[in-house]
């Protein structure tokens, strides 16, 4: 053994041990994971190794807790109604932090972050997230990509189909059958890739993402969002609906409306910058741990998207704590809140005509200085305070 491959040996397994460190628990690696494929990078590169992503999640995130929601999809049918006011503003870069399922990956694609972390307080939702970083690994582009998530058979022509629009991609899905080689592929590929991740996942954890996979798979484009025990609400969107919706401009905005928009979540996705967190937004580990990473890399929020998680902290007695959380982050002067109001039809003065759910934009500016925001009553006042007209 040479001097300089002894070298580049010791500290390799000097970085390995420094990203076990960091993390909340020892890594154990599956016994069919990749290897790295790059040697570990610092905090502020544009790429993170897989090494580093499964430290920064271990991190960054807590043990978990309870809700009652698969969550599988967003039920906010005017989700990309913030993505004008995002323009306006010149919010662009910097890094994002967003709750749920997928409805973030449309915020992402407009603001074209340099890094994204997927919070949620169940465990759950980081082995969803899982599920679409596949997704991004295996599809060359939108249709593929549809087709994986909604275990259709892939076109053999997919390559003549990046540019079709995405209304005829889910008018696609709606028509082709699912057969069983189909479903049992596209699942089978999905677990092969989750487990390259350098994250410990259990037998459970496995079986909860290929039930998410095939629920996605049974239902496709007519999924609708559902919580335990309760009918889906007739104003909750399908997934082919939120697929195809529209921007204030009237323009179809999801990430799948377009060949860049994808690209972009996709890019982000290769690179391990989407970090997926089991996280309490008002408790002492996530946001300030979250913080602490931003400023290692010398970065600052530029959307914190919250949906209506303030409703639940503010009923909770928790929203000072998250407050608090929140004005500690790094921000530049666009920096940004996104929340989702569901008072129905006319109930907010922002409301659009035709939807239930009202987006909100709040600058980061205006809710840090509001003294008195973290003494709101009620989730309804909080909305009615301060947002961009």
């Amino acid at each position: 053994m040479t001097r300089r491959t002894s070298g580049r040996i010791t500290r390799r397994l000097c970085a390995a041990l420094a990203a076990v460190l960091a993390g909340s628990t020892p890594l154990v690696r599956p016994a069919n994971a990749q290897p790295a494929t790059t040697e570990s990078a610092p905090v502020a590169a544009d790429s993170l190794s897989v090494e580093q992503f499964a430290a920064l999640v271990r991190r960054v995130s807590d043990s978990g807790g309870y809700f009652d929601t698969d969550n599988l999809i967003s039920n906010e049918s005017s989700l990309l109604h913030p993505l004008t006011t995002l323009d306006r503003l010149g919010v662009r870069g910097g890094a994002y932090i967003g709750v749920g399922p997928d409805q973030n990956f449309s915020l992402i694609a407009r603001v074209s972050p340099t890094i994204a972390f997927i919070t949620d307080i169940r465990r759950d939702n980081l082995l969803h997230h899982l599920l679409f970083k596949a997704l991004f690994a295996q599809a060359r582009n939108r249709t593929e990509y549809v087709a994986r998530w909604l275990g259709r058979p892939v076109p053999s022509n997919i390559e003549a189909l990046r540019d079709q629009p995405i209304d005829s991609i889910v008018a696609w899905a709606s028509r082709t059958a699912v057969t069983s080689a189909s479903a049992d592929a596209a699942v089978r590929d999905v677990r092969a890739r989750v487990l390259r991740y350098g994250l410990a996942l259990s037998a459970s954890d496995l079986a909860t993402i290929e039930r998410f996979h095939r629920t996605f798979i049974a239902q496709g484009p007519a999924l609708r969002f559902t919580s335990t025990g309760r009918a889906p609400r007739d104003y909750y969107p399908t997934l082919g609906q939120l697929m195809t919706e529209r921007d204030l401009t009237g323009r179809q905005a999801s990430y799948l409306a377009r060949d860049r928009d994808f690209q972009v979540v996709k890019s982000l996705q290769r690179r391990n910058l989407v970090v997926p967190v089991v996280g309490d937004l008002s408790g002492p580990g996530t946001l300030p741990r979250i913080g602490a990473v931003l400023r290692e890399r010398k970065e600052s929020l530029s959307v914190l998207y919250a949906s209506n998680v303030e409703d639940y902290l503010i009923r909770d007695g928790r929203f000072a704590a998250y407050a608090q959380h929140v004005v500690r982050l790094p921000r530049q002067p666009q920096s940004v809140i996104v929340r989702s109001w569901f008072g129905g039809p006319g109930s907010h003065p922002a409301s659009v005509a035709g939807y239930y759910t009202t987006q909100l934009v709040q600058t980061m500016a205006s809710f840090v200085a509001d003294s008195a925001v973290s003494r709101v009553r009620s989730y309804r006042e909080l909305v009615l305070r301060t947002w961009e007209r």
